[in-house]
């Protein structure tokens, strides 16, 4: 995992704009994590989470803060990982292929930018080597990213 976050860093580092971030970031994690069907950003704006870069099928372009995994994540500003999406209440079904999904909170100095969020095929996904592994790129991402 070192490795992986060294390059990642390394990647990251590059970045002369948010967009290249967070475009980057979400075809790093596609590349390095295997069994997800959708990785990518929803950005904080005009009082909703609206689509950002990401990889994988077409998206929801908004979010109501408070709706969905990602928008209850926000709202709470907590981790969610989702063994099965289809427990969850109020879940949001982009993709009717999602049976798990992960959603990391972007915070940076006090100012809630977005989530980040990872979708999978298989139950139970996520476990916590792979939670901590998306954290720490999370992070990373934070890091580099311009206010």
């Amino acid at each position: 995992m070192k490795e992986l976050l060294l390059s990642a860093n390394s990647l990251f580092e590059e970045s002369k704009n948010n967009i290249s971030l967070l475009s980057n970031a979400s075809a790093f994690l596609n590349d390095t994590i295997p069994y997800i069907n959708w990785v990518g950003f929803y950005l904080y704006e005009n009082e909703s989470l609206e689509l950002g870069p990401f990889q994988g099928k077409t998206a929801c372009v908004s979010i109501e803060v408070g709706k969905g995994v990602c928008g209850t994540a926000f709202l709470e500003e907590k981790i969610l990982n989702i063994k099965d999406v289809h427990t969850f209440d109020g879940h949001i079904a982009c993709d009717s292929a999602s049976n798990s999904e992960l959603v990391i909170p972007l915070i940076k100095e006090g100012i809630k930018i977005g989530v980040l969020d990872i979708d999978s095929p298989l139950y139970n996904r996520f476990d916590d080597d792979l939670v901590e592994y998306v954290k720490s790129i999370s992070k990373l991402i934070l890091s580099h990213y311009k206010l």
